[in-house]
């Protein structure tokens, strides 16, 4: 069994998993999903309702990274997927260091994948009217390295979903999911979701950059409507959507495009001496009508 920490605020529940990645198993509104709720299914970290990505989003290619002239291995952490994905913490067991009536405190120590050693720390503060989750990522290894980070949230999908938000520019990708043109949204009119629309009826999987840090996801009546706002550093946004039969979607704020490690000048991602930091932020929020 895992351990579970919930807590309300009015009519808004919070259930945590820290031993399953310091994940978001449910967050619910009046008893209505405002992510797809867990399926209790402890073997796949993806069944959740919310992942944290440290100390990277997605996949790196290559068999690694090359930094400072050097080349430092990373091996594929998933069954399945030739390359790694989404950093460690996911994989790992979170410790509850602090907790009160409306916010819980989850810490990682020691983080660890390929050259990346690094202690994270999660704060969740539920309101009746809104979720945060504050993200602090730290250097722990004896050298300077290329961080990324962000947040997975499992949104519920049916026909009546909506989404809206800004961005710049779409990676396309290759049949691996990794960039390979990058488009600007003025000129390709049919990738963009500026105006609220319906999710494609089949595989969306692609990286939003320069996105403005807010998105509208409409619902119908079994679920709930929200604003998802986000910290300046988490300029990307990740839209996956496998096809119009899933009863799922993912708008994932992150700091850098996929792949970001091999892209030209490493696009948002941030090198951190030992003992340096990143803080970043997430927030979920609803109308209390």
């Amino acid at each position: 069994m895992a351990e579970l920490f919930k807590f309300s605020r009015g009519p808004a529940q919070l259930v945590l998993a820290p031993s399953l990645g310091g994940a978001i198993a449910r967050l619910d509104v009046a008893g209505r999903p405002v992510l797809r709720p867990w399926n209790g299914d402890t073997g796949n970290p993806f069944s959740l309702a919310n992942n944290v990505l440290v100390p990277f989003s997605n996949r790196i290619s290559g068999g690694g990274i090359n930094w400072n002239g050097d080349h430092h291995p990373i091996k594929a952490n998933l069954p399945g997927d030739a390359y790694p994905i989404h950093g460690d913490g996911f994989q790992r067991h979170w410790s509850i260091e602090e907790t009160s009536v409306d916010s819980a405190r989850l810490v990682l120590e020691a983080g660890r994948i390929g050259p990346f050693q690094y202690r994270a720390e999660q704060v969740f503060r539920l309101t009746q009217n809104e979720l945060q989750v504050a993200l602090t990522l730290v250097n722990t290894g004896p050298q300077t390295l290329p961080f990324g980070c962000g947040f997975h949230p499992w949104f519920p999908r049916s026909a009546a979903t909506r989404l809206s938000f800004s961005a710049k520019s779409v990676w396309m990708e290759d049949a691996d999911h990794l960039p390979t043109r990058n488009l600007n949204l003025d000129d390709t009119p049919d990738w963009s979701f500026r105006s609220a629309r319906p999710l494609p009826d089949d595989l969306l999987n692609n990286g939003y950059t320069d996105w403005r840090g807010h998105a509208l996801i409409t619902q119908g009546a079994d679920h709930v409507s929200v604003r998802v706002t986000a910290s300046e550093n988490l300029s990307t946004a990740i839209v996956y959507s496998p096809n119009a039969k899933a009863d799922f979607f993912c708008f994932e704020p992150v700091s850098h495009p996929v792949d970001a490690f091999n892209l030209n000048g490493h696009p948002g991602l941030v090198p951190l001496a030992p003992s340096q930091s990143i803080q970043t932020w997430m927030e979920i929020s609803w109308s209390s009508e």
